[in-house]
């Protein structure tokens, strides 16, 4: 598995260095960035190269909204998503 982002993926990265990117080293940013601003292209590499299981898992533990409600809707039926994650709202009590 190569650990380089295609060339047209500077669309979605446009404040990052992708020649300096690692898909398996920053594969959580990839996922969230690619299902919020991705086109179509960008989310078929998405699956080829991580697979449906592996999407699913990121997408899963990742807070629900860290995500566009639209793009999460459409990830959640593409890569049979059954849970998500909620962000804590409890606020700590100082002693």
């Amino acid at each position: 598995m190569a650990h380089r982002l295609p060339a047209y993926s500077k669309t979605v990265f446009w404040s990052y260095d992708i020649s300096r990117m690692d898909a398996r080293r920053n594969r959580r940013r990839i996922v969230v960035d690619t299902i919020n601003y991705g086109q179509w292209r960008h989310w078929k590499w998405l699956s080829a190269h991580y697979g449906k299981p592996t999407a699913r898992e990121i997408i899963e533990a990742v807070p629900a909204s860290e995500f566009r409600p639209g793009a999460l809707r459409l990830a959640s039926l593409l890569f049979s998503v059954t849970e998500h994650k909620t962000p804590s709202r409890r606020v700590p009590i100082p002693a």
